[in-house]
């Protein structure tokens, strides 16, 4: 523990001079918090507590990319290779990646809640330790998400194509930007494959029907199981050297990392659970402010 520690003060002061760690951690959120209550909120307060689950989400979100674009920078540059030589392994290390980036997230959270109830007039927190733990647990999961990308890939392009790919479906298909009821309902339940989709929704519920653990239990165990697979898949592909080129059973090890979403996803499709909560949620806020089109009809 005393090994992590020491990594994860590094690891912040590192992270603090990368420009790229910086935007997607700080400057990506703040903006979206500001497009998003502006345009989509329209003055109704009632639609805001809706609106910050979808920024705490992307700001949790953005852990996927600015941590695979800052591993793979370290690595380019060599500063992993200066690692290598301490009596770390790749557990400690990347574990203080993890932590490193969930403490400069909790700043730009904190913010996004004081300007969500001084600026825009949200009057209703939620319940304040479902959402702590759904930041918490995700923003390790998502990091844990980049650093198998960093792990793969084999050069900044290469990580930048995949990233794109990846976010993509998480930015447009986990309703973190276009709620997910306004899709066709087929659309809905193959968003429930997606990791991104369980943070959206856990939010939703915390801060819109203050839904306390139990309420976002299972999206916190969702969660909770993609960061134990991943983080073990990350390990298991950690490379040191630039020099390194992925070995062939990385393909075999990013199946795996895929099969809880599998399974998760089968489940929802199965009890439609996710979905229908999502559709009650929107069809309470929408008539308070928020300015969306109609939402397809409910099944």
């Amino acid at each position: 523990m005393s090994a992590t520690g020491s990594l994860t003060r590094v690891r912040i002061r590192l992270a603090l001079r990368n420009k790229a760690f910086v935007f997607f951690t700080v400057v990506m959120p703040l903006s979206f918090l500001f497009v998003f209550f502006l345009i989509f909120g329209r003055g109704g307060p009632g639609a805001i507590p809706y609106l910050l689950a979808v920024v705490l989400a992307l700001t949790v979100m953005g852990s996927f990319w600015g941590l695979s674009v800052q591993l793979i920078t370290f690595r380019e540059q060599g500063i992993l290779r200066r690692f290598r030589i301490t009596p770390i392994g790749p557990g400690p290390l990347l574990a203080s990646s993890i932590l490193s980036n969930y403490v400069l997230t909790i700043p730009t959270i904190a913010i996004e809640y004081v300007a969500a109830w001084g600026l825009f007039g949200m009057r209703q927190w939620g319940d304040i330790l479902s959402v702590v733990l759904l930041v918490t647990i995700g923003s390790a999961t998502f990091s844990a998400f980049g650093l198998i990308v960093a792990s793969v890939t084999n050069s900044m392009q290469e990580t930048q194509a995949i990233n794109n790919l990846i976010w993509s479906a998480f930015f447009f298909f986990s309703g973190a930007t276009v709620p997910l009821p306004i899709f066709p309902v087929w659309v809905q339940h193959i968003a429930f494959y997606l990791p991104a989709t369980y943070l959206v929704s856990g939010l939703e519920r915390s801060l819109v029907t203050g839904a306390g653990v139990m309420g976002v239990a299972p999206d916190l165990a969702a969660l909770a199981v993609s960061l134990v697979v991943a983080f073990e898949v990350s390990r298991r592909l950690f490379r040191w050297e630039p020099e390194e080129k992925a070995p062939p059973r990385a393909k075999v090890w990013v199946l795996v990392a895929a099969i809880p979403f599998f399974l998760m996803g089968a489940y929802e499709t199965r009890t439609h659970r996710g979905v229908i909560q999502m559709q009650q949620i929107f069809h309470t806020i929408a008539p308070q402010g928020l300015s969306f089109t109609n939402p397809a009809p409910k099944r």
